[in-house]
């Protein structure tokens, strides 16, 4: 099977059978249209179609087109693999299928529009009314959900650069390949880096949303189990996940938090690890021992 090419890899009937489980009717054109993706990409027909087709079958889980052109999603080469690759486009299209933003949206900020921002009151003194012009000097996000939570986020050029030498290998080698080193790639990886890191620290995390932030810049290893490798950058966004989840449960003073707490998950279908197992159990001991005292 490592001999196949990726054209009669995808022609194999198991994946058909896979991608009409998926996609339906769709599912033919959704090959076709890989198919045609990689053929016109040297270094992803040097990948290998097991890892093509795991990168497309989580595009297709998540139910977002392959290309580049809509910003959605897409599969970038890295190496001899094919890296699944969420866009900020297909991070605001799962936000919006949960049916809790009201609005949402990430913007380049250009140096005529800033003026300031406040990380401490999160105010952001910008003037959109105006076309951009000259240097793009940073990036803002921004989402409100229909029960009146709203949340600003702006980062720097400076702070976004920073953020992709510190976890993107590729960008900090000198013969690596990555969107980041692209001057126009930059800015749609600027903004969906910094609405991802946003999304996961307070917004609604459906399973989706958790899927896309696991998976994203990603080589699938299998799509069901959600078995991925960073080969080109560290778990950061997922680490967030994590602390969010943390911080609240130690927010957590009496049971009836802690039950608040429990329909938290089960509304966003997120699945304690076992360190956050433990820590759940030690807390439930901690408030029955004080009440006991």
């Amino acid at each position: 099977m490592s001999n196949l090419t990726t054209k009669d890899y995808f022609n194999q009937d198991g994946v058909k059978k896979k991608f009409n489980e998926l996609l339906g009717k769709r599912s033919t054109q959704f090959i076709t249209s890989v198919l045609q993706i990689v053929n016109s990409n040297k270094l992803l027909m040097a990948a290998t179609p097991e890892s093509i087709y795991n990168a497309c079958t989580m595009a297709a889980t998540l139910d977002l087109p392959i290309n580049q052109n809509l910003g959605f999603a897409w599969i970038v080469p890295y190496k001899n693999s094919a890296q699944f690759q969420m866009g900020w486009k297909g991070f605001v299209q799962l936000a919006q299928r949960t049916g809790q933003y009201l609005r949402i949206n990430v913007v380049d900020v250009y140096a005529n529009q800033f003026k300031s921002f406040s990380s401490l009151t999160e105010e952001l003194d910008a003037d959109f009314s105006k076309d951009g012009e000259g240097e793009i000097v940073g990036y803002a996000c921004y989402f409100k959900l229909i029960n009146g939570f709203e949340k600003t986020v702006y980062w720097s050029k400076l702070k976004v650069n920073n953020h992709a030498m510190k976890y993107s290998q590729a960008y900090k080698s000198a013969n690596g390949m990555t969107p980041w080193k692209d001057a126009e790639q930059f800015h749609e990886m600027a903004k969906k880096t910094v609405l991802k890191n946003t999304l996961s620290k307070w917004g609604i995390l459906s399973v989706e949303m958790q899927t896309a932030t696991i998976t994203d810049q990603a080589i699938i290893k299998d799509a069901n189990t959600l078995d991925v490798d960073y080969i080109d950058n560290t778990k950061e966004v997922i680490d967030k996940v994590n602390e969010r989840i943390e911080m609240m449960l130690n927010d957590c003073n009496t049971i009836p938090d802690l039950n608040q707490f429990q329909e938290m998950l089960i509304a966003e279908k997120h699945i304690l690890t076992a360190e956050q197992n433990e820590l759940f159990n030690q807390k439930i001991i901690s408030i029955r021992d004080g009440k006991n005292s």
